[in-house]
């Protein structure tokens, strides 16, 4: 009988094989269990609640620290209205930062002469295709004038004598309000309405033209013919000025034109730090209507739109151009 070699086990393997097997399944890591892994993900889960709750209540007080100035310019214009007796519909927008303060902002209002400015940007778009049509000159007679009821430029009597070309005509009737030259410019466009429809292509759903001088300006209460609200007229100004709404030789040259405004000082101008460049246009109707709607450039900052637009319920009332100042100044206060 050959003597059993104790070396190998029955399995074909030596001893050695045999324990160093027993000795790795004597250190197999046990498997978590399915109660485990949840339980541990819930205390990661858990442990993070207090860091997210502690960056979510620090970024608090900064934004509430943000919307301190606005919100206390809500308040300010809503005692500036009880104040004044007047209705006052108001829209102020950072263009850098966002920021925006708007009482009554998306009411309608009378226009009234805001409504020059949508006008020649009509005209500068719609017409002068060329580069020529500028330097046309307009011939009209005194019952244009006497019709318009108002013509600080057009009734000039060099200029009534040698008419006047379409450039002047824009520049009169945004930097002196002339009534005379801005029907003659409806008339070329074909009429108010092609300032609606003109308002409608730039992306203002709201501002509405349907009359002439001085006709606009009877701003009877509930009236919806040549209106606008204080947002939308005031975004209207940004994408002519500061937008691509027109060509930049366009753009620079209806930004001239309000930068040179003269009806202006008693209002927006009145109320924002004598540093700031302002490029406004005023509007005055019935019912105490007065509107001012322009850009103002802070030193040094990016520009700020600014829309005020005021009525009264009386039709004999008069403008309060005091109401637009102090308005002004609660958004350059909230806004700058």
């Amino acid at each position: 009988m050959q003597p059993v070699d104790c070396r190998r086990s029955s399995c074909g393997g030596s001893v050695s094989d045999t324990r160093r097997q027993k000795t790795v399944t004597s250190i197999r890591v046990a498997r978590p269990s399915r109660r485990g892994v949840l339980a541990g993900g819930l205390g990661v889960a858990l442990a993070a609640v207090p860091m997210m709750a502690s960056t979510a209540c620090a970024s608090e007080p900064r934004e509430a620290a943000a919307r301190q100035p606005r919100d206390d310019a809500a308040r300010q214009l809503r005692d500036l209205e009880r104040e004044h007796g007047a209705r006052l519909g108001v829209f102020g927008w950072n263009t850098v930062t966002g920021a925006s303060v708007s009482h009554r902002g998306d009411e309608r209002f009378p226009m009234c002469s805001t409504s020059k400015t949508p006008a020649v940007g009509a005209v500068l778009r719609d017409l002068d295709h060329d580069g020529t049509f500028l330097s046309k000159i307009i011939h009209y007679t005194e019952r244009d004038i006497e019709r318009s009821g108002g013509a600080p430029v057009t009734g000039r009597p060099e200029n009534l004598a040698q008419g006047m070309s379409v450039a002047d005509l824009c520049g009169a009737a945004i930097s002196y309000s002339d009534n005379t030259a801005v029907n003659l410019l409806l008339a070329e466009l074909g009429g108010p309405t092609a300032v609606t429809r003109f308002c409608r292509s730039i992306k203002d759903p709201v501002t509405r033209l349907d009359r002439w001088e001085p006709e606009l300006n009877s701003a009877e209460p509930g009236r919806v013919t040549d209106t606008t609200s204080p947002r939308a007229i005031g975004k209207t100004y940004a994408r002519l000025a500061l937008g691509n709404a027109l060509a930049a030789a366009d753009r620079k040259l209806l930004t001239g034109w309000l930068l040179a405004n003269t009806t202006g000082d008693k209002r927006l101008r009145a109320g924002l730090p004598g540093n700031w460049r302002v490029a406004d246009k005023t509007g005055t109707g019935s019912y105490g209507t007065a509107n001012d709607v322009g850009i103002a450039w802070p030193p040094g900052q990016g520009p700020i739109v600014l829309s005020v637009l005021t009525t009264r319920p009386d039709a004999d009332a008069e403008a309060d151009d005091l109401l637009i100042a102090r308005a002004a100044t609660v958004l350059a206060t909230a806004l700058a």
